[in-house]
């Protein structure tokens, strides 16, 4: 009897797919949901922000950078990078790897089909993580400060960026591996919490999320090419500004 109750439990589990979250695990259970959760809100949320706020670059090099004036001149700014970016992303990346490095896995659990996309969630989020440390460093970290009102370099530090071949590739590269990210996060999150129950309405969920993610790779595709389509008598040089590396010596 003991052999056929753990067959069925088996099978019940190989059928739903998805392992969710329980309570009555401590700290883990906490960290768990704040994890999945932040994965949503605000990451997700400022990632779908981000790449329809760069796709003004597809309007012109002006639409581009009146929308990085109007982003860097929020109120409060460096609070809400911090609070709603950069801290979320770093716990999210971080935790990430910490449940990869615990060997946590499905295998033996879920389909084959399962596996491959746990793999593939994993895989993604470090890529995606350091490809967000890169364009993180290069664009708010380094050369001219579009925080200090340079932001209208905002285009040309782009352009000038993707002069570089290598770079180009990490952005597409980085781009493909964030929307699958968060799309597929999307579909694991609903599972997880309970919004969508039963096999037939997590297939029709995950049609939407792959869906979201063609989107959002055409539109940073759409984004990037808008870049490098532009010629260089149209993209303005850079305009006297604060380097970053001039706002800490003060």
């Amino acid at each position: 009897m003991a052999s056929s109750a753990g067959s069925i439990d088996s099978t019940a589990r190989n059928h739903q797919g998805v392992a969710p979250l329980r309570a009555g695990q401590g700290y883990s259970f906490v960290l768990r949901r704040l994890h999945s959760l932040s994965g949503i809100v605000p990451i997700g949320a400022f990632l779908v922000e981000h790449f329809i706020s760069n796709s003004e670059a597809t309007r012109s090099v002006q639409a581009y950078n009146e929308q990085v004036k109007f982003l860097t001149s929020l109120p409060f700014v460096h609070v809400l990078e911090w609070v709603f970016i950069f801290l979320p992303i770093l716990y999210h990346g971080l935790y990430g790897l910490y449940i990869w490095y615990r060997g946590d896995s499905n295998v033996g659990e879920y389909p084959w089909s399962g596996n491959w996309l746990y793999t593939s969630q994993r895989w993604t989020g470090v890529i995606a993580f350091l490809y967000i440390a890169y364009h993180t460093y290069y664009m708010r970290f380094t050369g001219v400060h579009l925080m200090g009102g340079g932001w209208q370099n905002g285009f040309t530090k782009v352009w000038n960026e993707f002069q570089n071949p290598w770079a180009v590739a990490a952005y597409v590269i980085g781009i493909v591996a964030a929307s699958w990210h968060f799309s597929y996060g999307l579909w694991l999150f609903a599972a997880k919490w309970g919004i969508t129950v039963g096999e037939h309405a997590r297939r029709k969920f995950g049609y939407l999320c792959a869906g979201l993610a063609v989107a959002l790779v055409a539109i940073g595709l759409w984004t990037i090419s808008a870049f490098l389509t532009t010629p260089a008598d149209k993209v303005p040089s850079i305009q006297p500004a604060e380097t970053y590396e001039s706002t800490l010596l003060r």
